[in-house]
């Protein structure tokens, strides 16, 4: 679909009586975010990067997905400000043309809208980018929308590939999916040490895209979120407990408070809303999620200081 025709596509789900900030708080969002990865992963494993975000920024431990804990009704949640019953994906299964219940609002890719899509109706000529480890991530978000969409093969491209179109194309909004922290809890167990080490991995791939973004002139301009779609127990995941269903949310940036735990209670849905507020966007009806409020700074902007991010190591 031509971009010119993403507004009128949109137009229908847009919220009414509820403008978008005069201006974005941010003029770059980059959202990582690290399948499996539980709070108890970052509690316990080597994680500077993921730390020194947290101090600059603010976090919570106690954020939740959604019900069931598998990944795609999680990933959907995310991005699209919702949860599974209102935008329709239930399980793993989902696909565009096959699913158990319908959504509650259709946008422009025949689905449940994104944030991506409603960043390119309200902002059209955003570059937007997603680079994913895991492939059926890429069917949760519309076709044509993004400038780039590509699923590659193992963390380190997934990251190397996203660092060097960070440098070379500078987005608006970029999302990075990392899938081999969820391999180890599958493969070895939550809790056990090659888990906790798949983690200090998305810790230091976390690193060189700060590290990119630093090469690319973009760090003091960029929010950084740092999130995930379930924990998990044993080798596995999708059941009903907190160590399955709570995830760590942590952002960092202009706008944001330094040093804040954030004790609101913020769901997955709500890291779309709080994008949307980041980028200047008016979230569409269909959406149930909120800003997390709490997360950002009194004076609408961070200290130039605590908006450096930490270098990664080799």
């Amino acid at each position: 679909m031509p971009r010119a025709l993403w507004p009128l596509a949109l137009h229908c789900l847009a919220a009414q009586g509820e403008p978008p900030p005069a201006a974005p708080l941010a003029e770059h969002v980059l959202v990582i975010g690290v399948d499996g990865l539980s709070p108890d992963g970052i509690v316990k494993a080597r994680t500077p990067i993921i730390d020194a975000l947290a101090a600059r920024g603010a976090h919570t431990f106690h954020a939740r997905g959604v019900m069931p804990t598998e990944s795609s009704p999680n990933w959907a949640s995310m991005i699209m400000g919702a949860g599974p019953e209102q935008h329709g994906v239930t399980s793993n299964k989902w696909r565009p043309d096959s699913f158990e219940i319908a959504p509650t609002a259709v946008g422009s890719g025949g689905f449940f809208p994104t944030v991506f899509s409603v960043l390119r109706a309200q902002r059209p000529d955003s570059v937007i980018a997603v680079f994913h480890d895991w492939d059926d991530f890429g069917r949760l978000v519309e076709p044509a929308v993004c400038d780039a969409k590509e699923d590659l093969d193992g963390p380190v491209k997934t990251a190397e590939r996203a660092a060097a179109y960070l440098k070379g194309h500078r987005p608006r909004l970029a999302f990075v999916h990392l899938d081999h922290v969820d391999h180890a809890g599958h493969d070895h167990g939550h809790g056990s040490p090659e888990y906790y080490a798949a983690v200090e991995e998305a810790d230091r791939l976390i690193g060189r895209l700060a590290d990119a973004l630093r090469d690319a002139g973009m760090l003091e301009k960029t929010v950084v979120l740092v999130t995930s779609d379930h924990g998990g127990v044993g080798k596995g995941h999708g059941g009903a407990t907190l160590a399955e269903l709570e995830i760590p949310w942590i952002v960092a940036g202009p706008g944001i408070a330094a040093g804040k735990e954030v004790k609101t209670h913020v769901n997955t849905y709500d890291t779309a809303a709080t994008i949307a507020h980041l980028l200047g966007l008016t979230p569409p009806e269909a959406w149930i999620a909120r800003t997390v409020s709490e997360a950002f700074a009194t004076s609408g902007r961070a200290p130039k200081e605590k908006l450096e991010g930490p270098a990664s190591r080799g």
